[in-house]
């Protein structure tokens, strides 16, 4: 189980999202050396944050995947969540990568629109490929190209605390945002307190730019131009700029990221938090109580009910030394019996059909635990997941055009028409 401490490791899948700007500067580390005296193919590869709590799950792998393929050593590389950015533009542009790196699509995506990664359509049998969740895969492509293997995922779920619905008197679980609004305006009438926190901080979350897909919003159109310049796109800017200045979103919403969230959430002063199943068992730690009067429900969606799901996926930088050995170790990682192994180990989703379709993901004893029921929501859930921003190779400039213009129709500064407008033409301007 992930602990709360390892929020920043997996930021990307539990929040959706949460797909961070990573800034934090960082040297480049870790041998280059890709082939040995003794003729020994190294692959060097690197993930986000996984030490120390899956040491033992990696060496292990490492260890099944060496005594299976004498000819190749994996050196294995542990980067920082937030070094991990800037440490591989660093290697990519001195032509010193690593051989395999855990990333997430948003970010890689950008890379991939420099031609940063091997070329997997070529590499990877469409038998081999098919073994995987057909939407899963297609976030790991740019202009039809494939640039990524997935691997683990998470689908967020709606965690209330059933406290304070008793207190608002609100008996049923809103499922959509309309019914999240509804909910809102009578738990800050009853209680004082917020229904839930979501951040509009542009290089935070994506949750909110995902709830305008689930509201029905195109974002981009065929030609990579604006499209949310629409009545649905303006009837999701208005929803959001309506809670905040109801005064039924907290003001940090505009300077605060994802993690606040979860800090509110467990403190009592929010009734519902959007996050992943892993954070079940760092609130129950963390915040007793507050765990003991949680219950779990399936994620908000809009009248589309589409449901989001965040990718970490697996890439191999084009100035590979080993791209063969490479693949062959992305593919192990990544295969449906070691999937399903770091699926059970860090209460995360795999992304193969049959490890997906494994009694684990179904099955749940009748004094099932939150965290058991947890998983099979999830599980289910995936079936209807999507990504839901489009793969762009400057995916955050979408965000920051919409976020920083919604942030001005909050604050009065624009009129929603007018914030609209604005957004779509600092995107079709970049």
């Amino acid at each position: 189980m992930i602990q709360l401490r390892k929020f920043k490791q997996l930021t990307a899948l539990v929040l959706l999202g949460l797909l961070t700007s990573w800034i934090v500067s960082c040297g480049t580390g870790g041998t280059n050396t890709k082939q040995t005296t003794s003729g020994v193919a190294t692959v060097e590869f690197w993930t986000m944050q996984l030490q120390p709590q899956f040491t033992d799950y990696f060496k292990s792998l490492i260890t099944n995947f060496e005594s299976q393929n004498q000819g190749i050593k994996v050196n294995w590389v542990d980067v920082p969540w937030a070094a991990m950015e800037n440490k591989i533009l660093t290697a990519v542009s001195g032509k010193t990568p690593p051989d395999v790196v855990n990333l997430n699509p948003g970010f890689a995506s950008q890379l991939a629109g420099r031609n940063a990664w091997l070329d997997l359509d070529t590499k990877v049998p469409n038998d081999v490929r098919s073994s995987y969740l057909p939407n899963i895969w297609k976030a790991s492509t740019l202009n039809g190209k494939s640039f990524g293997i997935p691997w683990y995922l998470t689908t967020r779920l709606t965690i209330y605390n059933t406290d304070l619905l008793k207190q608002a008197g609100i008996n049923k679980v809103p499922t959509t945002y309309a019914e999240l609004a509804q909910a809102a305006q009578q738990i800050k009438d009853k209680t004082g307190k917020y229904a839930f926190f979501v951040t509009f901080v542009p290089q935070d979350s994506g949750e909110v730019l995902e709830s305008f897909v689930q509201m029905g919003v195109t974002l981009i159109d065929d030609q990579g131009k604006a499209a949310f310049n629409s009545p649905q796109g303006k009837a999701a800017f208005q929803y959001w700029v309506d809670l905040y200045k109801k005064g039924l979103l907290p003001k940090e919403a505009l300077t605060q990221g994802h993690r606040h969230a979860i800090d509110l959430y467990q403190s009592g002063e929010t009734a519902f938090l959007a996050s992943g199943p892993e954070f079940l068992k760092a609130i129950a730690n963390n915040a007793p109580k507050i765990a003991q009067a949680s219950e779990i429900a399936p994620q908000l969606t809009g009248d589309t009910g589409k449901k989001n799901v965040a990718v970490m996926n697996i890439v191999i930088p084009r100035d590979s030394k080993q791209p063969d050995a490479a693949v062959k170790f992305a593919l192990f990682v990544t295969n449906d019996e070691n999937q399903l192994a770091f699926a059970k180990a860090a209460n995360v989703l795999p992304s193969t059909i049959k490890a997906l379709s494994d009694s684990y993901f179904k099955d749940v004893p009748a004094n099932a635990s939150t965290i058991e029921k947890a998983r099979v929501i999830t599980a289910k859930q995936l079936q209807q997941a999507e990504i839901l921003t489009p793969t762009l190779k400057d995916s955050n400039k979408l965000q920051k055009a919409i976020y920083e213009n919604l942030q001005a129709a909050m604050l009065g500064e624009k009129t929603v028409d007018k914030a609209v407008e604005d957004a779509a033409q600092q995107w079709d301007n970049r």
